[in-house]
């Protein structure tokens, strides 16, 4: 009994948020767990969504894949190389002469192959080792890969259990890649959204991707009428671009460091965000990692700054590995 209330009160710090009953402005900033709760658990794991929503996040990512029965899995990467044993389990599968990381795509496997996979912190291939050394220890725990459907059932339970109305963020990963092996990405996901009730602009989903032209045909072939953003890692280059982007999104998904740069020790705006902001667009950069500021910028007073820069400079939102720790940062403003 003593042991349960003092691991309460332990936990209570970091879970409070989920609990909270003050009602935030409509023009707060919002916090989007970047694959769940990624800096704590192997990322998109059931596990690392369930840790996100306890920590305040207004919106978790689902990064969306199919699997060769067209079923949509959340998975960042096409491939399962580097968040799975499918190397230990399918050794004879991998595709011949394919680089270590892009040996065993997701297209290649059924669903009921895909269930029989542990789920790994992100590891290299090459060497096994983890990619970010102080989280969660990789090759450990009992993780699997889930069904978009299965990911959204949670977060509704969770919405459900909590009084929190925690939204999704689906991304479209590789759109072109699912067509050459005649998939269709973008059909699979709107179904298994409308399923569930995600089907306007009043849902709470932003649906993402870096392909402009797939959004365009998402948007005017398919119909739909959720809230659409542009992923990028730069720039539009051309006020053509920008066109395009305001014509058919909703919300703009820049990098951060095409947000904010530092400049003489500091981070300085580049515009970038002003822009889409005056456009009318809603801008959700990506992505904060607190175990991997630039070099100088390390530490909480880093992580901080990065927060306060990128909503000075116009971010309305922004996606994080850490949502309990942007939650604090940005509910302290």
């Amino acid at each position: 009994m003593i042991a349960s209330v003092l691991l309460a009160a332990c936990l209570a710090p970091a879970f409070a948020p989920a609990f909270a009953t003050e009602v935030r402005p409509a023009a707060a900033p919002i916090v989007i767990a970047h694959r769940g709760a990624s800096g704590l658990l192997p990322e998109h794991t059931t596990q690392a969504v369930a840790v996100a929503h306890a920590l305040g996040a207004d919106y978790i990512e689902q990064d969306v894949v199919l699997t060769r029965d067209g079923v949509p899995i959340v998975l960042h990467d096409l491939h399962l190389d580097a968040t799975t044993n499918v190397a230990e389990v399918f050794p004879d599968r991998a595709a011949p002469n394919a680089p270590p990381g892009r040996r065993y795509s997701a297209l290649d496997f059924t669903l009921a192959e895909i269930k029989t996979l542990r789920v790994s912190e992100r590891f290299d291939p090459k060497t096994g080792r983890a990619v970010f050394p102080s989280r969660f220890p990789p090759h450990t725990g009992e993780f699997a890969v889930p069904t978009l459907a299965e990911e959204l059932d949670l977060i509704a339970g969770l919405n459900a259990a909590s009084g929190r109305t925690v939204g999704i963020y689906p991304e479209l990963k590789r759109p072109a890649e699912h067509a050459a092996a005649g998939l269709d990405l973008a059909a699979a996901v709107l179904r298994t959204l409308a399923e569930r009730g995600y089907t306007t602009r009043d849902d709470r989903c932003f649906l993402q991707c870096f392909d402009l032209k797939e959004l365009k045909r998402v948007r005017h072939e398919l119909g739909c009428e959720l809230n659409l953003v542009y992923l990028t890692s730069s720039a539009p280059k051309s006020d053509a671009e920008w066109a395009e982007i305001v014509a058919v999104c909703d919300g703009f998904g820049p990098a951060w460091p095409a947000v904010v740069r530092f400049e003489e020790g500091a981070l300085r705006s580049t515009g970038l965000a002003e822009r889409a902001r005056a456009a009318g667009l809603a801008v959700h950069p990506w992505t904060a990692r607190f175990d991997a500021m630039p070099a100088g910028q390390e530490g909480e007073a880093g992580f901080a700054a990065l927060h306060e820069a990128l909503i000075a400079a116009g971010a309305t939102g922004l996606f994080s590995d850490f949502p309990g720790r942007s939650a604090r940062l940005l509910r302290r403003r």
